[in-house]
């Protein structure tokens, strides 16, 4: 694994800052490449620390239906897995902003598993969120390797077994994405529930950061999860205002001028 990745050098400024982490998540190609470029340096100029970049597959099961329609506007305007790559290429002619790929098996299985991995990193993405992939089931197959240049995120839920923390605890790199609660995707009105002690309970068994996601969407609950956490995710309620804003010539000045109050609300705790 090389030590010289985006992700750690930013969570280390960040701790150093004594700072929570900002992490966006947008679907590539949504509404389409182009704009979707617009939208990740709006992003970067609002604060954002780390950005996820969805690839669009039609078959999204872990996501709610604001996430799934985005991926399937992206594939509808012509998206692919080698234009998701394209567009990580044209972000780093002007950004060292971390990027993640938050995506499923089947594309990156159907792309080559270890070619994926060599060509994204490549390309300038820095880690990759496999969400159908457990760590112990990804050991038992020799050809789903590859050469450890992207850290490989990992998730853990509220249903995670407490034995099982300390493996996926020590299988994650580049830091956790803690799932703050049961389900899909999705904004919600309220945020979960033991969030301070779950978090905790996963940083016994492992100094990555860890960051907390699912539902999301208002000022105060970013601030609220920062104080328990490394770092606070949002996904759908920044989708839905790409969604909202998708045939406004303004729209990555509008989805930057939605998240910098989440940003800043998270940076000041």
């Amino acid at each position: 694994m090389t030590r010289n990745n985006r992700i750690d050098q930013r969570f280390a400024s960040l701790k150093t800052e004594g700072k929570a982490a900002f992490v966006a998540y947008i679907c590539a190609g949504d509404p389409d490449m182009d704009r979707s470029l617009e939208i990740m340096f709006a992003l970067e100029e609002a604060g954002v620390d780390v950005i996820e970049l969805g690839v669009p597959f039609s078959d999204p099961m872990a996501d709610g239906i604001v996430n799934q329609m985005a991926a399937h506007r992206a594939l509808e305007a012509g998206a692919t897995t080698h234009g998701v790559l394209d567009l990580i290429r044209r972000f780093r002619e002007r950004s060292e902003t971390p990027l993640v790929l938050f995506t499923y098996l089947n594309p990156i299985y159907s792309y080559g598993f270890a070619k994926f991995h060599e060509d994204a990193a490549a390309a300038g993405a820095d880690g990759i969120l496999l969400l159908d992939l457990p760590p112990d089931e990804a050991s038992l197959n020799s050809e789903l390797s590859e050469s450890g240049r992207m850290r490989h995120i990992r998730l853990i839920a509220p249903t995670t077994p407490a034995e099982r923390l300390p493996k996926l605890a020590a299988a994650s790199e580049g830091f956790i994405y803690y799932v703050s609660r049961e389900g899909v995707t999705g904004a919600q009105t309220s945020l979960a529930e033991g969030i301070r002690e779950n978090v905790a309970a996963i940083k016994r068994h492992t100094s990555v950061p860890v960051v907390v996601g699912f539902g999301i969407s208002t000022p105060d609950q970013s601030a609220e999860v920062a104080r328990s956490s490394d770092g606070v995710v949002v996904g759908s309620a920044i989708v839905r205002q790409v969604e909202r804003h998708g045939a406004d010539p303004a729209i990555a000045a509008l989805v930057g001028a939605f998240v910098k109050p989440l940003v800043d609300a998270a940076k000041s705790v």
